[in-house]
């Protein structure tokens, strides 16, 4: 299996931390030196393992902070 290379661009914000250290970010992180895209998942302490994420372009990201905003929370 190939290795996915990731760079951590800019670190948005922790929406949780796990009671092992693990933070749920929303990142902009470029995958294997393509265009940054806006990242959500769980990360290990030291940014070594992840979990499954949620990997969304701007219009994705706009798109959902509407679909949020309209939301009756």
């Amino acid at each position: 299996m190939a290795e996915i290379k990731f760079e951590i661009k800019e670190t948005l914000g922790v929406v949780s931390e796990s009671s092992k250290g693990w933070k749920k970010e929303l990142n902009l992180i470029s995958w294997n030196d393509k265009e940054p895209k806006f990242d959500l998942r769980e990360w290990d302490p030291s940014h070594e393992k992840m979990g499954k994420g949620v990997t969304l372009s701007r219009e994705e990201l706009q798109k959902l902070k509407e679909l949020l905003n309209n939301m009756n929370i």
